[in-house]
């Protein structure tokens, strides 16, 4: 069996393939030599003991960023989500966030399993924010019959889409005149960050903690930075060590980080630009549809003819182009790995196996 073929979701194209176009998803991507290096020459320490000078650097600077006065450096964007959450809310009462959102679909169901929280997913927007109107009425009267509504969670970038900060905003400060925190899954908040041309402050000054993960577009191995509140994220520390997510010698790990943060932000710009060539090319192939205005950031959403695009999208595989192959309804991702050389490839296979 190929090692394609045993990872759920591959199409037949091999990871092993040393000219491979690998588009399942950004967190596919790999420490290149520059990287390596710094985290071949980290300074490390315990950081159970806060011991770790790489981590408590890398901490700072995420905090500075968000405009927040602390930060803890989790393992996961799951992990550092479910600590905000967990840091957040008691036992029965209620999360309220846009369906789809991966808090709510993506993450084992955690918050519920482990926290005892309650869900209210909201309908999304075209951009994949929240209605206001929505956020107010989910909102539960302080009444014996209902959960109390604690914490509102938002997300961006979503489904490859960017929000404006207006767009948080007012979503925001109705749960807030609710007395309700809120937090921001900034998973891929970097890519929103260039595509609309503004700061991280900006998004994240309309929530009280932000998740920013490392290991997507930024190209860092692993990790995510949760800020917030110095008494929140004190919480959310203790949360992290209930999940098993303290570490120790983790500089190795957060001197990636830091140099993902320092050199591969701007260049994002490109992979929004390969991605939207991408889908400019692909709109033009017969039976395929692809959704333009979804394509704001790194992602490109296709949709393939219901006869033969099993067949069709094995030659793609066979070309070495990586996709994850669920359904016909395609998500295809660009990032620091794939070049616009590896584009091009990309659509030429398409091309000949779609014509």
């Amino acid at each position: 069996m190929s090692q394609a073929s045993a990872y759920p979701g591959s199409s037949s194209g091999t990871v092993n393939r040393p000219d491979a176009v690998d588009l399942r998803s950004d967190t596919v991507t790999r420490p290149d030599a520059d990287m390596r290096q710094a985290m071949a020459e980290a300074e490390v320490g315990d950081d159970v003991y806060g011991d770790d000078p790489s981590v408590n650097a890398l901490e700072a600077h995420v905090a500075g960023m968000m405009g927040k006065e602390a930060a803890v450096f989790c393992t996961s964007g799951t992990q550092s989500n479910l600590s905000a959450i967990l840091a957040h809310c008691q036992r029965g009462e209620e999360l309220i966030a846009g369906a789809g959102y991966h808090v709510l679909v993506a993450e084992a169901g955690g918050s519920s399993a482990l926290g005892g929280i309650v869900h209210c997913a909201l309908p999304v927007g075209d951009d994949g924010g929240l209605d206001p109107v929505d956020v107010e009425a989910a909102i539960k009267p302080d009444d014996v019959h209902y959960p109390v509504s604690r914490l509102l969670c938002l997300e961006n970038t979503m489904g490859g889409r960017a929000q404006t900060e207006a767009r948080l905003k007012a979503a925001s400060t109705v749960a807030r005149r609710h007395r309700l925190s809120v937090h921001l899954d900034g998973a891929r908040l970097m890519n929103a960050v260039t595509a609309l041309g503004t700061s991280p402050a900006d998004f994240a000054r309309h929530a009280d903690t932000v998740s920013l993960c490392l290991s997507k577009g930024l190209g860092a191995p692993c990790g995510t930075v949760l800020s917030g509140p110095v008494d929140i994220i004190t919480n959310a520390r203790r949360q992290r060590k209930l999940l098993g997510g303290s570490m120790r010698q983790a500089g190795i790990l957060a001197a990636a980080a830091l140099h993902a943060l320092n050199h591969n932000v701007e260049r994002m710009t490109e992979d929004h630009a390969n991605a939207r060539h991408l889908a400019e090319a692909l709109s033009n192939l017969p039976g395929v549809t692809v959704d333009l205005d979804a394509c704001q950031t790194n992602m490109v959403f296709a949709t393939l003819p219901e006869d033969g695009w099993q067949a069709a999208l094995a030659r793609v595989g066979d070309a070495g182009i990586i996709t994850a192959q669920h359904s016909r309804h395609l998500r295809l991702v660009c990032h620091k790995d794939v070049s616009s050389d590896g584009v091009e490839r990309t659509i030429k296979a398409f091309q000949q196996a779609f014509t």
